[in-house]
């Protein structure tokens, strides 16, 4: 009779969970700690907020249906406070570059019950540019070199830190070269536009957007060091086994942001810097078609090696724990992800491959087959137009100049690092001996454009001298 009674019971009670209320649901609070004005991380978290992409693929079904997530979304300038959340366990899920991911995973590893696992990438250079080094634009110093002694600064623990590191180890220098210390993306942009510091080096965007604000000059790039640079996402290891299908939930919601920032670059742009106040011109050069990083989520052995990189830096400086790799990668949930959507993750793995600049250039009437000597053209009022070569971009600039027309910003690709560059950033190396078919190639450095003009015998020109000698013939 007892066993009739405790059966009935069980069934009202399993009964009264499936029919419960909204209200008087579990409620679990995700904490996702985002990095909102660094712009390669916002397909990861101010886009998805911001769209509700996550709500949308958040399971409801099974364990998951007397469960209400509720997502609570904490915005940081810089990894390393993301990784003090996630080991406070108010942050289930992170994102952050690499140098501040190595530390994420060695501190994990290192308290035993805060283990985080690295599932996924948001976005990538493959040689290392979106770190960078500026100057005040009134600076004498143009190369790493001339800051010797110098007072620079940079967000310790970041990408952009480790990028230093990773520059002074390589040339041999002391970790003294410099007078380095820490001050944030905030901070230094200060103490650099007042003059107080000779030099602030950064990671995305800040590296472009101070000279984009027009008080800065990049006179070192990440791309020079050849060493790729990323940022992904980590989650705790222990929210991770208990809710798997959330962590697959949150990178189909990464990969559905990023189908829609290369849906209409140009619009995504604008919503970015609607919601993060980072000049959509900026965000652009970023992420759209050619930019500067590829939005990505695969974990690539690339990846890892850069991660063994990083980690022989910071552990000859006695700045990190031991970080066993195999533990702490899990690509469980980004396979899960891709698999939903029948994608092949491994052969994704293998590509490097972002979306380019194409289209008919409207000036010269060719169409854009080498993406890497192409450029962009965007006017105000007007959507942003592609031509096929840097001579075609040029003199697009001073024909639009010419009609009185207001240019917005124009792009070109730096020669020697292939990156994405602000056509008026640029420094180019031009041979005019042939007025008709001039010879203008650009660089964001000094260095590189000076030392191309010597091989072709021209000379070193600005912004508005190349313009002034960039002629189209007809």
């Amino acid at each position: 009779m007892n066993h009739t009674i405790l059966s009935h019971s069980a069934a009202l009670m399993l009964t009264v969970a499936l029919t419960l209320p909204a209200w008087a649901r579990q409620e679990v609070v995700i904490g996702i700690g985002t990095q909102n004005t660094t712009t390669n991380t916002v397909t990861g978290g101010v886009v998805l907020k911001e769209l509700k992409l996550i709500e949308k693929h958040l399971p409801k079904t099974g364990k998951y249906k007397d469960i209400n997530f509720k997502l609570d979304w904490q915005n940081f300038t810089s990894g390393p406070p993301i990784t003090n959340g996630m080991m406070a366990k108010k942050l289930h899920i992170g994102m952050m570059g690499d140098y501040p991911l190595l530390v994420n995973g060695a501190t994990g590893q290192s308290q035993p019950g805060n283990e985080t696992q690295l599932v996924a990438i948001i976005a990538y250079n493959a040689f290392g540019s979106g770190n960078g080094l500026v100057v005040h634009k009134d600076s004498p110093y143009f190369e790493l070199a001339d800051l010797k002694g110098k007072n620079v600064s940079v967000p310790f623990g970041s990408a952009a830190h480790g990028m230093l590191l990773q520059a002074m180890q390589s040339r041999g220098w002391p970790e003294n070269f410099w007078n380095l210390s820490s001050q944030s993306p905030e901070v230094g942009t200060t103490n650099l536009q007042e003059k107080k510091i000779d030099g602030h080096a950064n990671f995305v965007p800040f590296a472009d957007l101070l000279p984009y604000r027009g008080f800065a000059r990049k006179i070192f790039d990440g791309a020079e060091t050849k060493v790729p640079t990323f940022h992904g996402v980590v989650v705790r290891k222990d929210f991770a086994t208990e809710y798997p299908e959330v962590v697959v939930a949150y990178i189909r919601a990464l990969m559905e942001a990023n189908a829609w920032v290369r849906s209409n670059p140009t619009a995504a742009a604008a919503k970015i810097e609607e919601w993060t106040k980072i000049e959509k011109e900026v965000a652009y050069l970023y992420l759209g078609p050619g930019g500067i990083h590829t939005l990505d989520p695969s974990i690539k052995p690339r990846w890892l090696d850069t991660i063994k990189i990083g980690h022989e830096v910071l552990t000859r400086l006695n700045r990190v724990k031991p970080l066993d790799i195999n533990a702490w990668v899990n690509e469980t949930f980004v396979r899960q992800a891709f698999a939903a959507v029948k994608q092949d993750y491994d052969a994704q793995k293998q590509t490097l491959a972002n979306y380019d600049i194409t289209g008919t250039d409207p000036l010269c009437k060719t169409a854009v087959t080498r993406p890497k000597e192409a450029g962009e053209v965007w006017a105000e009022g007007v959507a942003i137009q592609p031509h096929a070569s840097t001579l075609c971009t040029l003199a697009a600039i001073g024909k639009l100049q010419a009609s009185g027309k207001k240019l917005r910003v124009a792009y070109v690709y730096d020669k020697a690092l292939g990156i994405k560059v602000f056509a008026d950033k640029a420094f180019y190396a031009a041979n005019a001996a042939d007025p008709k078919k001039p010879v203008i190639v650009p660089f964001l450095l000094k260095k590189d454009a000076e030392a191309h003009a010597t091989s072709i015998g021209g000379k070193l020109v600005g912004y508005a001298e190349a313009v002034a000698l960039a002629t189209v013939p007809f």
